[in-house]
C-alpha cells in the first residue's frame, strides 16, 4: 500500500492578522462556545485527570553543566495539550518559552506557537504563530465573564496592570459592556498607566485616567480587570470594593480573607482548579505551589475551611449553559478566577485556521510525499 502525502498549513503572525485573529467579538463568541463544551465535558487536557494546565520545564537554581539554563524571572518552557470536541473536534498544543530578559532583546516576554493535529491520524493540520492568538483568547475569557456576571448598568471600569494582556482583556470587556464611559488605570509604573489611559480613549472611546492608588481604582469601579505581574502580586482590600463590583482575575492578586469570603467566586472551570490542588499536593510543597498560581489564595482558604469547597463551586460554563445562575442582583460582589486553558487556544486557533483556509491565507508545507517508515 502506497503511503499518504501529508501537508500542513503554516500561518505567520501577519497571516494570522489577515485571517482575523484580532476580531474581538468573534473571539468572545468562540470562547463562550468553548465554555459550554467545558461544562458538557467534551474536552481533554493533559495529565491523568485530563485537566492539567500543562507540562513545564523548571530550570534549576544552579547547574554543573555550562549550557544548561538556570532559573530566572519568568523563565520557563511549557507545553499545553488539549482535545476539544463540538464543531472543533481537533487536538492541539500550545508551546511556549518565556523569559523576563527578552524585551531588551527586542522580543516579547513569551514566544508562542500553536499546532493543530488530526484527532485520528495525528497528522499536523496547521502550525501558527500564537502570541496574538494567546493574548486574544486570554482577553476573551473575561469578556465572556463580563457578558454573564457584570451589572448591565456598569459605567466605570478599573484596569490593574496596564500591559498588553490587560489591553486584550479590556477590549473584550468593552465589547460586552457598551455602557462603560470611564476607566481608571493603575500600574506600578505610572507611565504605563498613562499610556493605557491614552490608548483607551483613542482606540476604544472610553475615557481613561490614572489612579495613584489601588483604593482609588477599586472604590469607583463597577468592573475590575487584574492582569498584573506574577512576580509581585498586588494586594486588594475588601473594604475598597463598592457594592455590585465584578473583579476579573486573569493574573494573580493578594487580598485579605474578607475579599475572598465576602464575594461570590466563579471559576473558569472548577475541574482545572481541582487539578491544580492535586498537583500542589503531589509537589510536596503545597504552600509554595499555591503561591505560584492565580487560585492559590482561594485554595488556601478552602483548605482552612473558610471558603466553599471546589466541588460545590460554580464554573462559568455551567452559567453559560443555564445550569447555574449568573449575577443574582445588582449588589452582589463577584470574583471571576481564570487560570488559562489550552482548550481556548485550540478553539480560537481552529477558528482562525478555518478562516485562513477559506481565504487562501498561509503557506503549505510538506511533511512527506509518502512516509519513509511504513
Amino acid at each position: 500500500m502506497a503511503g499518504k502525502k501529508t501537508e500542513f498549513l503554516y500561518l505567520s503572525e501577519p497571516d494570522m492578522i489577515k485571517a482575523g485573529v484580532l476580531d474581538v467579538k468573534r473571539c468572545v463568541d468562540v470562547a463562550e462556545e468553548t465554555f459550554a463544551l467545558l461544562s458538557e465535558g467534551d474536552y481533554l487536557m493533559g495529565g491523568s485527570n485530563h485537566n492539567s494546565h500543562g507540562m513545564g520545564i523548571v530550570f534549576p537554581k544552579e547547574s554543573p553543566f555550562p549550557n544548561m539554563p538556570v532559573a530566572g524571572p519568568d523563565r520557563r518552557f511549557v507545553a499545553m495539550p488539549a482535545y476539544l470536541g463540538g464543531r472543533f473536534d481537533v487536538c492541539g498544543v500550545k508551546w511556549y518559552g518565556s523569559n523576563q530578559a527578552n524585551p531588551p532583546k527586542g522580543l516579547p516576554r513569551s514566544v508562542l506557537t500553536v499546532q493543530l493535529n488530526d484527532k485520528d491520524t495525528g497528522e499536523p493540520l496547521c502550525l501558527m504563530s500564537a502570541n496574538l492568538l494567546s493574548a486574544m483568547r486570554t482577553g476573551a475569557v473575561p469578556g465572556v465573564a463580563t457578558r454573564y456576571l457584570t451589572r448591565k448598568d456598569a459605567t466605570v471600569a478599573a484596569v490593574i496592570g496596564c500591559g498588553p494582556i490587560n489591553e486584550s482583556c479590556f477590549k473584550s470587556i468593552v465589547s460586552q459592556a457598551p455602557g462603560l464611559k470611564k476607566v481608571l488605570c493603575f500600574d506600578v509604573f505610572p507611565e504605563k498607566a498613562q499610556s493605557f489611559a491614552d490608548w483607551s480613549g483613542k482606540e476604544l472611546g472610553v475615557e481613561g485616567s490614572v489612579a495613584t492608588t489601588l483604593e482609588e481604582c477599586l472604590g469607583a469601579a463597577d468592573v475590575v480587570t487584574v492582569a498584573a505581574s506574577r512576580l509581585k502580586p498586588l494586594h486588594l482590600d475588601s473594604k475598597w470594593l463598592k457594592k455590585g463590583t465584578t473583579v476579573l482575575l486573569s493574573g494573580p492578586a493578594k487580598g485579605d480573607d474578607d475579599l475572598w469570603t465576602g464575594c461570590r467566586i466563579v471559576y473558569d472551570n472548577v475541574r482545572l482548579h481541582e487539578a491544580y490542588v492535586e498537583e500542589a499536593v503531589a509537589s510536596g510543597d503545597k504552600a509554595g505551589y499555591y503561591a505560584g498560581v492565580i487560585g492559590g489564595p482561594l485554595y488556601t482558604l478552602i483548605d482552612a475551611g473558610k471558603l466553599q469547597p471546589l466541588d460545590q463551586s460554580t464554573s462559568l460554563g455551567d452559567i453559560v449553559r443555564g445550569k447555574a445562575e449568573g449575577r443574582k442582583n445588582d449588589d452582589e460582589n463577584i470574583i471571576f478566577v481564570a487560570c488559562g486553558m489550552a482548550v481556548f487556544d485550540v478553539s480560537w486557533g481552529y477558528d482562525v485556521y478555518q478562516a485562513a483556509l477559506e481565504k487562501g491565507i498561509g503557506t503549505k508545507l510538506l511533511l512527506w510525499d509518502e512516509p519513509h517508515l511504513m
